[in-house]
């Protein structure tokens, strides 16, 4: 839509982010490796439903310095373009393993953590390429899946993230479902 008004004094760009994961204030947990790091952390389980589904991660210290860093960019280098904004390519089996390493890492009190496989009809799988944000605008993120997932288990053990499994306000989903009701 804000295309059409691209011009000499509005500038308009599209950036396509990969699934969003680490800690943030308005916290989701409705979205894979911050799933499965709820789950590991509080369930002392995780279920891996199909696992070959390939997922496109970014973490969300990356995504906010990317839109930080846009409103610097000169905007010749922008002006109508889309940009894929991503980092890490990993299934959903791969997922689960880093998440159930980088977990027993950090909170081996949690220990163990069990890890099980189930068949599954979603079998959407995604994968993207970052290559042309990186060769035309120099950007690439700096943080790992990894990282996400030590910054989701510092905020469970500081307690910010109180009744993870139950509150509504984690789910996108179950917030509008909630909000719809009233």
């Amino acid at each position: 839509i804000l295309f059409r008004y691209q011009g000499d004094d509005f500038t308009t760009v599209t950036i396509r982010p990969a699934t969003i994961c680490g800690y943030s204030p308005r916290q989701r947990l409705d979205l894979t490796v911050n799933i499965l790091t709820n789950l590991a952390v509080n369930n002392r389980k995780i279920t891996i439903f199909g696992g070959a589904q390939k997922r496109p991660n970014l973490h969300i210290e990356d995504m906010t310095d990317l839109y930080l860093d846009l409103l610097s960019m000169p905007a010749a280098a922008l002006a109508g373009k889309t940009f894929n904004a991503g980092y890490q390519n990993h299934t959903v089996a791969d997922l689960g393993r880093m998440v159930h390493s980088v977990v027993l890492r950090e909170l081996p009190h949690l220990a163990p953590i069990a890890m099980t496989t189930s068949p599954s009809n979603d079998l959407r799988s995604y994968h993207i390429s970052s290559e042309k944000i990186a060769r035309e605008l120099g950007w690439r993120p700096k943080r790992t899946v990894e990282d996400a997932i030590v910054d989701l288990c510092r905020a469970f053990q500081a307690g910010k993230l109180p009744n993870s499994l139950s509150d509504t306000r984690y789910y996108n989903v179950k917030t509008i479902q909630t909000a719809m009701l009233r």
